[in-house]
């Protein structure tokens, strides 16, 4: 998989990645702005901006103009907000590239942002978070995050809440985006077939509006700040009809050395129908549909979680089986046959995730932004492969302690109590 990354004259990063037999084209910008960069005013405002975006530019001042344009030719189009970034982009046919880049470019430098707009919005924005809190495989991950990190932009949710949302005005999105949409803080990738010797000066001509900087506001961003001594729960009273949980550990930030292990262990635990928690809970108990564990590695924090949605009446006996494969993790080493059986099931599910352009826009943009450094996909694969059993045992012993265990609920409890006794890695 071929990449070239190249620093233009204002100091925005361009990606191109050519794939010549694909008749896609997809334009990905990625800027280093997100949840995380904001002040206690400011939660949701990177998300609030994301929306406004496509509310109209100088050069097509209605919503309408822009989303009818991009149907006539059939893109596929959206945006994204996360904790470290945000995203915009348009997947075209081969054909349209230059239109894709023209309306991508147009929305992300020229909104814009009209007074009236933005208080239409707020509605829409305020409908979303209510949609989120009625989902409750949904808000059991804003409640994690609230549990684990508190009163700091890591634990407020990316949206936002009602109160910042309906305080916003033009004025703040235009002081946030001087600060935060700047050239040096902008990645643009470009996937598919396209002419490779032209697409640095189209984009280095779309982009020619942004400002060349300086990106201040990575500087700012304030350090996520870990502090926790014992396990901690938190729940949210919902007469639902299972119960929805993540169970989880502080681990490690994207940097890390441990970062390749981790990936593999959580692979381990509850990657595919295969992994250890499916076959346990939903194969051979039969109290879920879905269980999987992960590990965010962000730019400075990282955890390691399992989340599933269970029988009501067997929550306390489920989180039992899952401290159990956490411990069992830390004393026994995973057999060679089942390592390796993880390892091919991450590689091969990479590549087969790759052989669209926006995926791997995405695959290579990320990592550009959140990174700053890219890896191949065979330096990547390499990494995951030297990756032993005795390095799975060492990072379990490392994470799975009582200091960092949390526990976030949505079901039918009052109170956190009665489930207390399970979350320590002391028992037996």
């Amino acid at each position: 998989m071929k990449f070239t990354k190249t620093t233009l004259k204002n100091g925005l990063r361009l990606v191109t990645v050519p794939m010549p037999a694909n008749p896609a084209v997809t334009v990905l910008v990625l800027v280093e702005a997100g949840s995380k960069y904001e002040s206690k005013a400011e939660s949701g405002i990177s998300h609030f901006l994301e929306h406004m975006v496509f509310k109209g530019t100088t050069k097509r001042p209605k919503a309408s103009l822009i989303s009818r344009e991009l149907d006539s030719i059939g893109a596929h189009y959206n945006a994204f907000t996360g904790q470290e970034y945000t995203g915009y982009y348009a997947k075209v046919d081969k054909r349209h590239t230059a239109l894709a880049l023209d309306i991508v470019s147009d929305m992300y430098a020229d909104p814009l942002l009209d007074a009236a707009e933005i208080e239409k919005e707020k509605g829409v924005i305020i409908e979303e978070l209510r949609m989120y809190q009625d989902l409750p495989h949904r808000h059991v991950q804003d409640l994690f995050l609230e549990l684990v990190y508190g009163d700091q932009p890591a634990g407020w949710k990316i949206v936002g809440n009602e109160g910042t949302i309906k305080s916003f005005t033009r004025d703040h999105f235009i002081d946030y985006r001087s600060r935060h949409y700047v050239a040096p803080a902008t990645t643009v990738i470009v996937s598919g077939s396209f002419d490779e010797a032209s697409i640095a000066g189209e984009v280095e001509k779309a982009f020619a509006k942004i400002s060349g900087g300086p990106d201040i506001a990575k500087a700012l961003k304030p350090k996520v700040i870990e502090a926790q001594a014992k396990p901690e729960a938190k729940v949210h009273f919902r007469e639902t009809d299972q119960t929805h949980l993540v169970i989880g550990v502080r681990s490690f930030d994207t940097f890390s050395k441990y970062d390749p292990a981790l990936k593999v262990l959580s692979t381990v635990l509850g990657k595919g129908m295969s992994s250890r928690l499916f076959t346990i809970l939903r194969d051979e108990m039969g109290v879920c549909y879905y269980v999987n564990a992960d590990n965010d590695g962000y730019t400075d924090t990282g955890l390691f979680t399992v989340s599933a949605g269970v029988d009501n009446k067997r929550v306390e006996e489920v989180l039992k089986v899952i401290m159990r494969e956490f411990r069992r993790l830390t004393n026994e080493a995973v057999p060679a046959h089942e390592l390796q059986k993880a390892k091919d099931f991450m590689l091969g599910s990479t590549v087969l995730g790759l052989e669209t352009s926006d995926a791997q826009a995405e695959f290579f943009g990320m990592q550009e932004t959140v990174k700053g450094k890219i890896r191949s996909f065979e330096e990547i694969s390499a990494e995951i492969m030297a990756v032993t059993a005795e390095d799975l045992q060492n990072v379990a012993k490392l994470i799975f302690v009582d200091q960092g265990l949390n526990l976030a609920l949505v079901g039918r409890y009052q109170d956190a109590s009665a489930l207390m006794p399970v979350l320590t890695f002391a028992a037996n």
